[in-house]
């Protein structure tokens, strides 16, 4: 064990380690699962589309990523709800449009708010269904007591309870003075369960934060036994600044720290998988990998790749809310499928739900069942539309199928000036968005508006952005949901 996860071990010994799980596809689909599948569950922080090699990247090392999608499947229109930290999460926890929990943005360290107590997530649904559940990393969905994962379905969480860089401390790695909108937080927690374990004070340990969560889920999968299910939740608290990296991969590809860091994720992936596998649970488990927005661009070089995109995180365009995603289940998922339908992280939770034979929630939510789209037994996904939502609850565009109808309203745009380096951001932009229709097929940069061709179809899109503004509601047009429900609250 030491010698995968001591501080110490050099690169190309924990990157060897990635052949060791490596098997014939022949292998894989002798051996059908008898047994409820276990669920394994990487959320990376600010990733973008066009991060792993895989999605097309040539200057970051993603073997392990590149490996995952030859052993299963990758999906090329796969959307987080939003493009921000708390309403993604939201929605992958509970399959429901975050704007239908009234959680928006990204919520701060002195927040009074949090996902509501009565929501049911994933580990929810799954531990009322016998299985052990495990969350490691960031949450951001409240860090009150009563908001916390171990009040929403985990049986045991380690890791910080918002984003990484909600902490007193500069973009320079020094304590900020008491006149920086930072001087407010407090140190960063790392925390186990519902104590703080120790508190991060400096980027140095930042760099760690990588392989303490690794380790921390390597250990939860070696106590598992084959025959009682289990969740892992691991939610990375990178690529999302302040980035960095341990001392393993920090210099480690030559290609600056944003690359480092990226090796440094593929590297946890790569135990994760080689712990199944040495555990025979790799077999009968479902493996998905994917990110919770797109990358945060004003941050240049420390910043990810929309995979040419239109702009980035915090905005409604696909830059902002595609994602890469990895799903890997033997002998069920075929090896080297491309996927190429819509899916969000919304029809997670009824997927596994399927899978796993657990009870769906008694709530309404807004996710598709699309787990015969993911073993084949179609080849059209389920889901025909998806509503891109953003700011506390602007309906921002619609799509269907592959036809994305954007609506006027104000964005943020990163084209405006120039982005920020080695850390430190640039200036935000704010631009007027007009009301046009793409084909995200033939333009997936949404470069030009084809209304005047296509009245039908804006017509059609429409009618069905007026169904999400009855049942979600939309400030741009000053229209009350009918479906929403309410947030957790301090006196919850």
């Amino acid at each position: 064990m030491q010698a995968i996860l001591g501080k110490s071990a050099p690169v190309p010994l924990a990157l060897c380690l990635i052949g060791a799980w490596l098997i014939t596809s022949s292998q894989l689909f002798a051996q059908e699962p008898t047994k409820r599948p276990n669920v394994v569950i990487i959320f990376m922080d600010d990733m973008g589309y066009g991060d792993p090699a895989a999605y097309g990247n040539a200057l970051n090392q993603t073997p392990m990523l590149d490996k995952l999608a030859m052993q299963g499947a990758r999906l090329t229109h796969f959307y987080a709800a939003q493009g921000v930290c708390s309403a993604s999460r939201a929605a992958l926890m509970t399959g429901c449009y975050p704007n239908r929990l009234s959680i928006s943005g990204a919520l701060f360290p002195d927040a009074t708010v949090g996902l509501h107590p009565n929501e049911v997530t994933i580990a929810d649904m799954l531990k009322g269904a016998g299985y052990r559940t495990a969350m490691v990393g960031k949450w951001h969905l409240g860090s009150l007591p009563q908001f916390l994962p171990t009040r929403q379905g985990f049986d045991s969480y380690f890791g910080i309870p918002y984003s990484n860089d909600m902490w007193p401390v500069d973009f320079d790695g020094k304590p900020v003075d008491t006149s920086h909108r930072k001087a407010r937080f407090p140190p960063l927690p790392l925390m186990r369960n519902e104590g703080i374990d120790r508190h991060i004070a400096t980027l140095t340990e930042q760099g760690m934060i990588t392989q303490w969560y690794t380790r921390e889920a390597v250990n939860f999968i070696q106590q598992q036994q084959p025959e009682k299910p289990f969740l892992l939740y691991l939610a990375h608290s990178m690529p999302h600044v302040p980035i960095y990296a341990s001392p393993d991969f920090l210099h480690s590809t030559g290609k600056g720290l944003y690359a480092d860091m990226m090796a440094e994720l593929d590297w946890s992936v790569a135990q994760i998988i080689n712990t199944l596998q040495a555990k025979n649970l790799y077999n009968n488990t479902l493996i998905v990998v994917t990110s919770d927005n797109g990358p945060w661009l004003t941050f240049g070089n420390h910043s990810g790749n929309t995979g040419g995109l239109r702009e980035g995180k915090g905005t409604a365009f696909e830059g902002g809310v595609r994602v890469p995603c990895f799903m890997v289940w033997p002998g069920h998922i075929a090896a080297g499928k491309l996927l190429q339908g819509l899916t969000t992280t919304m029809d997670l939770l009824p997927t596994i739900a399927s899978i796993t034979g657990a009870t769906l929630p008694s709530n309404t939510i807004d996710g598709i069942d699309i787990s015969d789209y993911l073993t084949g037994k179609t080849n059209i996904s389920p889901r025909e539309s998806f509503a891109y939502y953003y700011d506390r609850n602007n309906l921002k565009a619609i799509r269907k199928n592959e036809w994305k109808l954007v609506f006027a309203a104000r964005s943020q745009t990163y084209l405006q000036y120039p982005p920020g380096m080695d850390g430190h951001p640039g200036k935000y932009g704010d631009t007027a968005v007009v009301k046009a229709l793409y084909n995200l097929q033939w333009d997936p940069g949404e470069t030009r508006d084809l209304q005047l061709m296509f009245p039908g179809i804006v017509k059609d899109m429409d009618r069905i952005a007026d169904e999400y503004r009855t049942k979600l509601g939309d400030d741009l047009t000053g229209i009350k949901g009918t479906e929403t429900r309410s947030a957790g609250k301090i006196n919850d």
